[in-house]
């Protein structure tokens, strides 16, 4: 990972980094996020997406300083930082994972380590573990990755790579990121924002940006059928016109992140345009069935797409680009283009899944990305004619030019019908394929010949068929030339890497030169794309950053391992950068073909093979050049068990237009001929043509294709040389004896009769195996050469058949012959027949005779039946092979047969029956032959797979050289076998240049195989060795023996020592008319010049064994073995041990140690390996092997006899460690009293000491302080910790296996060999005396007698078990046949419990040695499954040498938790130590007077013995952490276990006192809150009458206990905010004093039968609410406090603020305020600030005034308080708060409403309206009144 200069580039993720896994683990793989090659953009390429057209992704995008690179570069300034950074990788949970029913693991790669999370349940799992990687080298520059740049808390979407279509298969959130020595991890917050679209990984301080990718797809070509031709054949008998070529209906369906969009249909055309923008699939649209797969590719976006970015870029350098390709050709591959009506057997092929097999047609696409672009509504658009008209420059053909000339095909197995090979690039080519030219682009058909041992090969002898093809491709040397030249300079990188150490500066001093090389430029290229330009730039700059670096490490490079990793980081850059995603050139492809059935293939890359005009670097590495080629089977089944033909064939392609440089590079004399047959029949008894039937008399090969001579017409350039002459094909006519020494005919004779009746001869008499016709035996006579080795034919009984040979069967019609044989006769048999066998061999004494016809006729006794050259009486067909060679016209040297195209012959025959019958024949002769020698010398092989039962297997080898092959012996019962054999291979011919053998010589096969008594040998692996070429036999090299892998199926199965070199016998001579000379005595003397120098390294050897015993050995045969006895086989030596007489008494050895003289080679590499085998003496003499084991490398055993001396043995403690203690040792020191307190309070326990151990000081407690010890806690197992050895010091545990290997699965392991090895020279002189023996003091090997105590603390991280996620543990103990099961003391609904358990068990070793330790779940109503086991080796721990039997402690206790529990002293112990050791008397002094002393520690003498002894390298006291493991998940933890265990022999005496590790019990505690008042609390409300208030209360609790939440009566009407309460809380709770925890139980679920525990820290929430009648209550604010860091309360009001509790961000300017444990202080009173967020920052909601005060269980008893202000009311008591008047609710008190309410707001107005009134009243009385009184004055004025 690099960071660079500013721009825009794809960032994700780094491959070196991270690859994360989830799969299922019932077996299934879910999803992954590995991509299998660069995975620098995970979402895109690491997913193998797919673009898509005009489909708006969400692409992660960056604009910052830096970007990532693929791959990691080392930087030269960092290589003097040794600091190891640590990746950490912590996996949250997933989200929506596919299947049912699931129990998902996600599996994290970082850096070639692999962890697993624990097992859940569910498509929805939390896993939240972290893990830590340590294996980033420290000189690698990996990049600035700050913190601000980790990957925090991200989602990753995850995918099936096997199955790219298939969409999302879910999401995973993670973090990640990279600590450097004294770095902090960054701070995780939980995120609200659970958005998987808006939170998918994307770098800190960036954002999503809109991209649109744009793939126009143009045109498709060369797409083969794929529909029925039903439809055109009923056409053509209409009269209509047909063209199978075009029976395909394409489209083009594109995939990217799970969306597909398809093209528009273009029926019937094989090269369809369409001419629309939109994992490219081309599938086949039809009417009647389904869509079927043409082909499939992929656009991997880390290959057009780059990061760019180089360490310490110049400034304005470009950094990466952007999605780009072509215009340019896609090719599609899958199964053979040939159309049938039956379902296509590779049709998976043209899906993608696995390597296809044929070309298969291509596409036409043009790939660029828009940046920031609105979402397009239309999927499909057309492309514009002017796009079209741009893009046709990229479509200009050139002509180019293949040729193969096959040297040689050998290592046939498949025998039968005759053999040809075909050669195709593209659809040119194939022979198939009528769509092209026809091509001489196949050999001439051949038989195969027995090369006398093993295998079967192609007699082509000096006559090699050649094959031309012509086609039709784009010029892209600019961009295959830049891939071939980069190539080269990665293959000297590898060629030299044997010269490293001693050539390292030579080998710069040429990468310097190598490298500045000019590199093909583009200028002048038409076809030039956007991404060849960026593709350029990247190698540029890549190769001038690995150029500057070769010339820096020239000077500065001293560290030789340095300098070779450095190489090797250029070595895997520059294979990145010859990716080349544009090349349009199809690869060629090699056809076996047999009976028109196409049998085995292979590909080569097209650049590999082409010829370039810029340089000779730029060609293909095997351009022009001879190489070995192994074609395999289709979807082969075995995986490479079995070897079609291996091929030696010479490739070269390059532009026609420089056709001639290839006369530069032939070999030998190329002819070119027309052919055709001349066939006759036998009718009444003379040869003509009238008999033929479905013949002609001149026909093609195959008889089918009538010719004749004024047919052919050569070729355009040619024209013929000489006249038809008669040529027979003898490659055709090989015999079946051919090849042989000895040779068995067969022929069998027939009888048949009707149902009971009378046996007749049959109307064929005698036949062959087929039931064909064949000669009676007495017409078969001997061929000359050969002589009878029986006197007369006899008839075969050694079969199942019948006394007499017979074999009966009945014939079913339409069949005309039985189909299976039965040896009985019954009445219903109607056919019987015998196998008569006549055997012969070759009599040297004789010459060969040839056969051959003069007239050149071919023999047969029916049509299609093989050829033969004598005729016999039963031939009634003949034919003849006539030949006209052809010559160029012009001179064009070899280069002239790419002139040869079309056919010869003018006919009226369809094309399809044409082609390839009569192209014309190529082939490449050679005048003169050279002889070699070749000598394979197979030393032995290690390690083999074990094919028998018996557990071993019987090895030998083929070994195959070109034509030739030899067996070595057969090694029996051995998976080691040492062959030391010299295979001589005296005549080799090989044609061509002696220089050309030297740079690229064949190879030499090793199939090794295991001989079977009963069955075909099965084969165990294959290995390849290339030999060494002396061209000079008197040159005195010998080859160096070297081991070489043996593969079986893709995987190692062993590996072979051999070497071979290949030596020039003499000169070349003319092949005619003489004969090889036998090889002089010369070369017989130097044969075995390999076997005196190794020999001559050969030195004696003591090989001391200590066969201390046999552990767990099975039943063999349902017997149990008894009396077993050990066989131990080296170098070819072999030694055997006395017999247990017991096994199951006394599991040891009487005798322990064996001794044997052993010859070994000097240098270990040649070293044999060291066979163990257990044999058990049972009655009537039998000695089964019941068990074996080999060890590979003897390095680790070897010893100096002089310069080691035994330490103490601990095996001797039994007997020695009790002895009486010597008086002559004299300790003088400094005794000084600690000054302690006598009645100290003890608040520590064995778990403070745990917690101190392992740096969790807040649970300790005050155990540091107080001076106490701590002990050693290891994340692993005792036997895992370096310095101990694995335990294995007295002896090392040797698994024993049994049985077959099957499936490549190891055998099953079957029992332990407890022993060890010493291996040490013996002097050459017999004067010196033997040096000293190992293993001189051996303890008793009879039974010991042991305490065993068990202590299991916790464990971590165990696989949930139970729905909910978690489980029910338990602890199980199984010693020998003791069981402890602690069913009844399970910790309920927790992966991480802790047990705080001891156990305490007797046994005797070495037979109760293995101590398993179960996990399980504890499950009410079913039965309990297992979590996880381990399995603890007790005598491992007894006999080493360091102490583990019981930990030494830090220091001498007598009484306390430390209290020293081994059964002797440190002084006795060290006293033992001195003796034994001859330290008898020393003096030391050592000072305590600065350091903490306490009243538990002992006698200072003891004291500083136990010092001493900690010097020793004893295992110090300790925890360890084992691994757990499940029998059904055997390479998945299933979580760890923290334990250790103590042995103590009981003939010691009784030892010290156990730990207490019972787990802490949590104390109840009362916390007491008083609420006296509130004020400034924030008016929610406004009331009827415009006034704000509230009616405030104050509801508390402690988190955990959230059921317990209890609230203060309300103060009504509070109109400023002030509110008077006197209530009190009353919380209890259970705590942990040492720990500072609360332990909360509940149950999680109502149907939960368990309470689960929680540990939280002891805080309380207090908030204040606004009272609602008729609505929710309001929230107004809240004040959480911790009660160990409870914030000092205002004494008054006024200084209450909202700064008393502070705000957790960064770099924040307020100080800390000052904090208080309210456990110690007890009780505390004031005004605490409460506060709400608003607008992202807090405003104070109001001021409470409480009360704190926290008891103990026996204070709350002797000091009582009720809740609230119930009984008790007392310490203190509460009165009612004294609240004002206005406090009230409205509707339950109608007076003071009016009173306080309606009168105070509204007295005014009420007195108006009053006022108003009565002057209303008065009006209306007063207008009532007045017209009554005018009235009256009017009527009575009086």
């Amino acid at each position: 990972m690099k960071w660079c200069r500013e721009g825009t580039a794809w960032i994700l993720l780094c491959q070196q980094l991270l690859e994360v896994d989830v799969i299922d683990c019932k077996g299934t793989p879910l999803d992954s996020l590995h991509p299998g090659g660069d995975m620098y953009i995970v979402i895109l390429e690491g997913l193998k997406w797919l673009a898509s057209l005009n489909l708006l992704a969400a692409l992660v995008l960056t604009h910052f300083g830096g970007i990532m690179e693929k791959r990691n570069t080392v930087c030269f300034s960092m290589i003097t930082d040794r600091q190891t950074p640590t990746i950490r990788v912590r996996v949250i949970e997933g989200r929506q994972l596919s299947g049912n029913n699931i129990k998902p693991v996600a599996k994290v790669h970082v850096c070639g380590q692999t962890h697993r999370t624990r097992i859940k349940r569910g498509n929805n799992p939390y896993f939240d573990e972290v893990y830590d990687s340590y294996s980033l080298r420290a000189d690698s520059l990996m990049g600035e990755f700050k913190v601000r740049h980790a990957v925090m808390r991200k989602w990753l979407l995850l995918s099936d790579p096997e199955d790219t279509n298939s969409g999302a298969k879910g999401y995973l959130k993670v973090s990640m990121f990279v600590l450097g020595a004294g770095d902090e991890p960054p701070v995780e917050r939980d995120n609200e924002n659970d958005d998987v679209e808006s939170n998918l990984l994307l770098p800190a301080g960036i954002a999503l940006r809109w991209v649109t990718f744009l793939l126009k797809i143009y045109r498709a070509e060369d797409i083969p059928q794929m529909d029925d031709a039903f439809a055109q054949t009923v056409k053509e008998i209409f009269g209509g016109d047909g063209d199978k070529k075009n029976l395909v209906d394409p489209f083009v369906e594109v995939c990217f992140a799970g969306k597909k969009v398809c093209t528009n249909i273009i029926e019937k055309n094989a090269n369809p345009e369409w001419n629309q923008v939109v994992n490219l699939q081309i599938k086949v649209w039809d009417r009647l069935t389904k869509n079927d797969v043409v082909g499939t590719t992929y656009l991997s976006l880390s290959k057009i797409a780059s990061s760019g970015g180089e360490p310490c870029t110049p400034a304005g350098a470009q950094v990466g680009f952007l999605p780009t390709f072509g215009p340019c050709y896609l090719n599609l591959y899958g199964s053979p283009r040939e159309y049938t009506g039956f379902p296509d057997p590779y049709d998976e092929l043209n899906s993608g899944k696995e390597e296809g097999v044929a070309y298969r047609g291509r596409v036409l696409v043009e790939l660029s990305t828009i940046l920031d672009s609105k979402s397009v509504n239309k999927k499909i658009e057309a492309i514009s004619s002017d796009d079209v008209l741009v893009v046709e420059k990229y479509q200009r053909r050139r002509k180019f030019s293949l040729s193969a000339v096959f040297h040689s095909a050998t290592m046939l197995q498949d025998i039968g019908e005759a053999v040809q090979f075909e050669v195709s690039i593209g659809n040119y080519g194939n022979k198939f394929d009528t769509t092209c030219k026809p091509l001489a682009s196949t050999t001439q058909y051949s038989r195969v010949v027995f090369d006398g041992n093993y295998y079967y090969y192609l007699p082509w002898v000096n006559r090699k068929p050649v094959v031309t093809i012509t086609s039709f491709w784009e010029d892209i040397s600019h961009r295959l030339d830049p891939v071939n030249l980069i190539l080269t300079m990665a293959e000297r990188l590898v060629s030299d890497s044997d010269f490293y150490f001693i050539l390292i500066f030579i080998l710069l001093k040429v990468l310097v030169s190598l490298f500045s090389k000019p590199f093909p430029l583009l200028e002048a290229k038409s076809n030039v794309t956007v991404l060849d330009t960026q593709i350029q730039k990247l190698r540029l700059k890549s190769l001038k950053h690995i150029l500057d670096a070769a010339t820096r490490m020239r000077t500065a490079a001293t560290d030789v391992k340095v300098t070779l990793a450095e190489i090797e980081d250029w070595l895997d850059k520059l294979m990145q950068l010859t990716e080349e995603p544009q090349n349009s050139i199809p690869d060629v492809i090699i056809w076996m073909i047999r009976g028109e059935q196409r049998l085995a293939y292979a590909r080569i890359p097209a650049h590999q093979v082409l010829y370039s005009t810029t340089s000779s670097e730029a060609s293909g590495k095997y351009c022009g050049k001879t190489q070995t080629i192994f074609l395999k089977y289709p979807q082969d089944k075995n995986k490479g068990a079995k070897i079609p033909v291996q091929l030696r064939v010479n490739i070269w392609l390059g532009l026609t237009a420089v056709e001639k440089k290839f006369n530069s590079f032939a070999e030998g004399t190329f002819s070119v001929f027309a052919e055709m047959y001349e066939n006759q029949a036998l009718m009444f008894g003379k040869w003509g043509t009238s008999g033929l039937v479905g013949r002609h008399k001149f026909s093609d090969v195959t008889g089918k294709i009538k010719l004749k001579r004024e047919f052919f017409l050569p070729p355009k350039g040619w024209e013929w040389e000489g006249e038809w002459m008669v040529d027979p094909e003898r490659s055709l006519l090989t015999e079946a004896d051919a090849g042989h020494s000895e040779f068995t005919d067969e022929v069998y004779q027939n009888e048949s009769r009707y149902p009971g009746g009378e046996w007749k001869a049959a109307e064929e008499p005698y036949t062959d195996v087929n039931g064909e016709k064949a000669a009676p035996p007495g017409e078969i006579t001997c061929p000359p050469g050969w002589i009878w080795e029986d006197d007369a034919w006899i008839y075969d009984i050694n079969r199942a058949v019948d006394e007499k040979g017979w074999e009966y069967g009945i014939t079913i019609p339409p069949d005309n012959k039985p189909k299976s044989w039965v040896a009985a006769e019954k009445m219903y048999h109607i056919h019987r027949r015998r196998r008569l066998v006549r055997k012969r061999k070759k009599d040297p004494s004789q010459v060969m005779a040839s056969y051959e016809d003069k007239e050149g006729w071919e023999y047969a006794s029916l049509i299609g039946w093989k050829f033969h050259w004598k005729p016999r009486s039963s031939d009634t067909f003949r034919r003849r092979r006539w030949r006209r060679k052809m010559a160029p016209s012009d001179t064009h040297g070899a280069a002239a047969i790419f002139k040869l195209e079309g056919a010869l012959v003018s006919t009226k025959e369809s094309a399809t029956r044409v082609f390839g019958a009569n192209t014309p024949i190529v082939s490449c002769s050679f005048d003169s032959v050279y002889s070699y020698h070749l000598r394979c010398y197979i030393y032995q092989a290690r390690n083999l797979i074990a094919l028998d039962k018996d557990s071993f297997s019987d090895p030998y080898a083929h070994v195959s050289f070109l034509h030739q092959s030899k067996t070595t012996e057969i090694i029996h019962a051995t998976l080691n076998p040492m062959w030391d054999q010299t295979l001589i291979f005296n005549e080799i011919e090989i044609y061509g240049d002696p220089q050309t053998v030297v740079q690229n010589p064949p190879n030499v096969v090793i199939e090794l195989f295991d001989n079977d008594q009963v069955g075909k040998d099965e084969f165990l692996g294959r290995s390849v060795c290339s030999p060494m070429v002396k061209l000079n036999p008197g040159v005195d090299i010998t080859p160096k023996l070297l081991w070489y892998p043996v593969m079986n199926g893709g995987k190692a199965c062993g590996s072979i020592l051999l070497a071979a070199e290949l030596i020039l016998r003499d000169k070349p001579y003319l092949i005619i008319g003489k004969t090889l000379f036998s090889p002089s005595s010369y070369y017989f003397s130097i044969i075995f010049s390999t076997l005196v120098s190794l020999s001559n390294a050969y030195t004696g050897f003591y090989l001391q064994i200590l066969a201390w015993g046999l552990r767990n050995m099975k039943n063999y045969q349902m017997a149990s073995v008894t009396s077993p006895s050990l066989v131990v086989e080296c170098g070819g030596e072999m030694v055997e041990s006395v017999v247990i007489k017991n096994l199951k008494k006394t599991p040891n050895f009487p005798y322990s140690v064996l001794f044997m003289k052993v010859l070994l080679p000097k240098e270990e590499i040649y070293a044999p390996s060291l066979v163990i085998k257990v044999i058990d003496h049972r009655q009537f003499g039998r000695k089964p092997v019941v068990g074996q084991c080999t060890i590979e490398s003897l390095e680790d055993f070897r010893c100096d006899p002089y310069s080691t001396r035994e330490d103490i043995a601990p095996q001797l403690k039994v007997s020695l460690l009790s002895a009486v203690p010597r008086r002559d040792v004299v300790i003088e020191m400094e005794d000084t009293k600690p000054l302690l307190a006598a009645q100290e309070e003890e608040i520590v326990d064995w778990w403070s000491k745990f917690y101190a151990s392992i740096g969790d000081h807040e649970k300790c407690g005050q155990y540091i302080q107080k001076g106490y010890d701590t002990l050693k806690v290891y994340d692993c197992e005792l036997e895992e910790v370096p310095e101990f050895k694995g335990l294995t010091d007295f002896s090392d545990t040797f698994k024993l296996y049994r049985g077959k290997s099957e499936d490549n699965d190891d055998p099953s392991v079957v029992g332990e060999f407890k022993g060890s090895f010493r291996i040490y020279p013996l002097s050459d002189d017999p004067a010196v005396p033997a040096p000293p023996r190992q293993f001189r003091e051996l303890p008793d090997s009879g039974p010991q007698e042991c305490i065993v105590r068990i202590y299991i603390i916790r464990a971590l991280a165990l696989q949930p078990q139970d729905n909910n996620g978690l489980c029910d543990p338990y602890i199980k103990i199984t010693l020998s046949k003791k069981v402890i099961e602690d069913r009844d003391h399970y910790v309920p609904n927790t992966l991480n419990p802790d047990f705080g358990r001891m156990y305490e068990l007797s046994c005797f070793l070495p037979q109760e040695k293995d101590l398993k330790i179960s996990v399980y779940d504890y499950d009410m109503l079913t039965r309990d499954e297992k979590v996880g086991e381990t399995i603890i080796d007790l005598e491992n721990r007894f006999l080493s040498r360091f102490g583990a039997h019981c930990g030494i402690p830090q220091q001498y206790c007598i009484s306390g938790v430390n209290t020293w529990r081994d059964q002797l002293k440190p002084t006795h112990m060290l006293q033992n130590i001195a003796r034994f050791k001859a330290l008898f008397q020393f003096f030391l002094f050592i000072s305590e007077i600065n350091k903490k002393l306490h009243q538990h520690l002992g006698p200072g003498e003891e004291r500083l013995a136990l010092h001493i002894l900690r010097t020793q390298g004893l295992v110090p006291e300790h925890v360890e952490t084992r691994t757990l493991y499940s029998t059904f998940q055997p390479n998945i933890s299933q979580g760890k276990l923290q334990m250790w265990v103590d042995v103590f022999p009981k003939s010691l005496g009784p030892p010290g006192p156990p730990f207490n590790i019972n787990p802490r019990k949590a104390k109840k505690y009362i916390m007491r809150v008083i609420i006296w008042n509130t004020k400034d609390v924030i008016l929610d409300e406004k009331s009827i009458t415009g006034e704000e208030m509230s009616d405030i209360y104050v509801k508390g609790w402690m988190p955990g206990n959230e059921e317990n939440k209890q609230k203060t009566d309300v103060h009504y009407r509070s109109l400023d905010g002030e509110g008077n309460f006197n209530w009190r809380f009353v919380f209890p709770f259970e705590y942990f004093p040492a720990e500072q925890l609360c332990m909360v139980s509940k149950k999680e679920h109502f149907w939960s039968l368990d309470k689960t525990e929680f540990r939280i820290p002891p805080k309380v929430i207090i908030q204040i609410w606004d009272n609602d009648k008729f609505s929710l209550d309001d929230y107004l604010g809240f004040v959480e406090l911790d009660l160990h860091k409870t914030v000092i309360p205002a004494k008054v009001p006024e200084k209450c603020n909202i700064d008393m509790i502070p705000e957790h961000k960064a770099n924040n300017p307020l100080k800390a305020p000052k904090t208080v444990s309210l456990f110690e202080q007890k009780s505390m009173k004031g005004w605490w600030p409460c506060y709400t967020e608003k607008d992202g920052s807090r405003v104070l909601a109001g001021k409470v005034e409480m009360t704190l005060e926290v008891l103990n269980e026996k204070e709350a008893d002797e000091r009582p308080a009720g809740k609230g202000r119930d009984e008790p009311n007392m310490n203190p008591k509460l009165d009612l708060p004294n609240r004002p008047e206005t406090s009230f609710l409205w509707f339950t008190n109608p007076c003071k409403t009016m009173k306080f309410i309606v009168w105070r707001r509204f007295k005014w107005i009420f007195i108006g309206i009053i006022i108003l009134l009565i002057v209303f009243l008065f009006l209306a009385i007063l207008l009532y009144s007045l017209p009554n009184y005018i009235s009256m004055k009017i009527v009575n004025p009086i």
